[in-house]
Order: C-alpha cells, then sequence, then structure tokens
C-alpha cells in the first residue's frame, strides 16, 4: 500500500462504506432503467431521454467506485443479492406516475448523498484523498440534478427564499 501512502490497516472501514455506496448506485440504476422503461403521459419525452441520462452516469459511477475499492487493494462486492442485502435503496414499482418516479428518484439522491458523506468521513480519518476527490465531485454533481429534479417537480409559481440585505 506505499505507493497510496495510506495505512492498509486503516483502509477498510473506508472500503466497507465504499461498497456500501456501489450496493446503493447499483439499485438506484436499476431503479432508473425501471423508470426509463416504464414511463408514460404528456412527460415521456422529457423524462424517458433524463432517465438514460441519469442511469448512463449511475453506470460509469459505478465502475469508478469498484475501480476505487480495487486500489485500495480489495475485491468489491459484485453479486446482486449483496447489493439488495446492503442497500438502503428499494427497489420500485414500474406503474408510478412522472411525478411519483421523479419522488422517488429524489429519495434516492438523499440515501446516495448521506452515504457519500458517510464515505467522505471516513476517508477524511486516514488521509485518502483520492477517495475524497472522487466522491467529492459526486456530491456536486448529484446536488445540482437533485435541484433540477426538484425544480422540474415545482408549480411555475414556485419561488426560492429571498436573501435579505443588512
Amino acid at each position: 500500500m506505499n505507493y497510496l501512502n495510506l495505512e492498509e490497516e486503516k483502509v477498510l472501514p473506508v472500503v466497507i462504506e465504499l461498497n456500501t455506496l456501489l450496493a446503493d448506485y447499483h439499485l438506484y440504476y436499476q431503479k432508473l432503467r425501471n423508470f426509463h422503461w416504464n414511463i408514460m403521459g404528456e412527460n415521456f419525452f422529457d423524462l424517458h431521454e433524463k432517465f438514460e441520462v441519469l442511469y448512463t452516469e449511475a453506470r460509469t459511477k459505478i465502475d469508478e467506485i469498484a475501480e476505487r475499492i480495487l486500489t485500495l487493494r480489495y475485491h468489491p462486492m459484485s453479486n446482486l443479492s449483496n447489493y439488495l442485502e446492503k442497500s438502503s435503496i428499494n427497489e420500485s414499482s414500474n406503474d408510478l406516475t412522472d411525478k411519483q418516479m421523479v419522488g422517488e428518484i429524489l429519495y434516492a439522491h438523499g440515501i446516495l448523498l448521506k452515504q457519500m458523506t458517510k464515505v467522505v468521513k471516513k476517508a477524511d480519518e486516514i488521509g485518502d484523498e483520492g477517495t475524497i476527490d472522487l466522491i467529492g465531485a459526486y456530491i456536486r454533481e448529484l446536488e445540482k440534478e437533485s435541484w433540477m429534479l426538484n425544480a422540474w417537480s415545482k408549480d411555475k409559481k414556485g419561488k426560492l427564499k429571498e436573501t435579505q440585505s443588512a
């Protein structure tokens, strides 16, 4: 582990949290595929395309998380049964409305962001800058996607908070 400048015995807690994130991303990915295949109604074209963009990004992150675990010299979790057991994200029905689908995705984003925070905390404790950098970028991207999906789900009269001048 010398080339990473990390103490090998301190890496395991980071790997455990990364494996949980990997499981969460697998369930999130499948949720997006489900919604991509089963979206109906007036928002079909917009959401069908958006869900594809999101699951393509999720697939890339799945690979990068697994490769980070390998970089830390551990095997990534790789069985569906383990993902289902470990993930905090649940499977979804295929008969949801467009707004319900977006709500489910936003809920999953909250779970992913919470898990990413756990990964960053454990990585910070051992000075694992590679993991912090990887997951920090994911946090920024997912927060932006969440904002956009949340804005889509609001009515047109919605307003944001105003800043007050002193």
